[in-house]
């Protein structure tokens, strides 16, 4: 890949190579522009949002459909007019992922593992459906109908057992090395449950993809431009992160990519989301005057934007 001359050629070149699907697309925008602005949009202001990357008004329609369909997004309607919001249902799920973006890799392991047995009442689909949520959420299936986490979320893992319906059908178990038994370090079994190489790949192209703009931004970029970036940005690395199962920091290999690609999206982010913001708000605030200013908590993102 060349080496872009100028903001607006990092762009290009961007949705060249890389063009993001619609519907992904309108979730990072959702999760990182509409809902520190109350989470509410109406279908006017998302059209204007998309628009720049290539998702012209049919193509932002279906995808709104599709995810209304997968139960992420609700509508309601004034008139012949749209807005639309993450469903209550989705919101505590979305809110989790989403904060899992803007947090420095800083996880650290206690000694112990977080294991998920399934039980004999469990049928066929609901083992398949387990399973699959399970390893959504970074657990690894370390033998047969178990799953283990050594840095698990109880509050994420109680979430999905109550979303599958099976609180009170599955074993779920804390489990530290038994003293005075030579068994095998617990510390291996991240070798065994994780395949690393993807993961790793990922940071790296990502950290390739995105650092030429940490001398292009020293230039004057529109409001518009550095909407762009911020959502290119936090879009690629997003992608990158739903694939980590966000490990302690001692269980991971040196260096770490992920280490860097959350300081090189933390400088980006730092650089562009007020020009940003300018866009996103005029945008937000055309269909709808009494949109929110920011909610404080948006500027605790990467540690801390002020």
């Amino acid at each position: 890949m060349r080496t872009p001359s100028s903001v607006g050629d990092w762009i290009d070149q961007s949705l060249t190579l890389d063009p993001p699907r619609s519907k992904s697309l309108l979730m990072t925008i959702f999760g990182d522009a509409v809902v520190p602005h109350g989470g509410m949009a109406w279908l006017g202001s998302l059209i204007e949002l998309a628009a720049p990357f290539g998702i012209n008004d049919r193509l932002l329609r279906t995808s709104i459909f599709r995810l209304a369909q997968e139960g992420w997004l609700g509508a309601q309607r004034d008139g012949r007019r749209s807005n639309y919001a993450i469903t209550p249902e989705a919101m505590q799920r979305f809110t989790r992922a989403f904060r899992r973006v803007y947090a420095a890799p800083n996880v650290h392991w206690h000694g112990s593992w977080t294991f998920v047995l399934g039980t004999a009442g469990l049928t066929a689909t609901e083992r398949a459906t387990l399973r699959k949520e399970l390893l959504w959420e970074g657990y690894a299936v370390v033998a047969q109908g178990i799953a283990g986490h050594p840095a698990a979320d109880a509050a994420a893992l109680d979430d999905l057992l109550g979303r599958l319906g099976m609180r009170g059908k599955v074993y779920v178990v804390q489990a530290a090395q038994l003293p005075g038994v030579q068994g095998k370090p617990l510390a291996e079994l991240v070798a065994e449950g994780w395949d690393l190489s993807e993961v790793i790949g990922g940071y790296q192209r990502f950290i390739e993809r995105v650092a030429p703009l940490r001398e292009l931004l020293k230039g004057e970029l529109s409001p518009e431009q550095a909407f762009m970036v911020r959502t290119l940005v936090i879009h690629a690395y997003r992608r990158v992160q739903l694939h980590d199962p966000q490990l302690p920091v001692e269980l991971l290999p040196e260096p770490w990519p992920g280490a860097a690609a959350f300081e090189l999206a933390r400088q980006l982010y730092l650089a562009t989301y007020e020009a940003a913001e300018q866009h996103i708000f005029d945008a937000l605030r055309r269909e709808d005057a009494a949109t929110p200013a920011l909610e404080p908590t948006f500027y605790d993102r990467f540690g801390g934007l002020r």
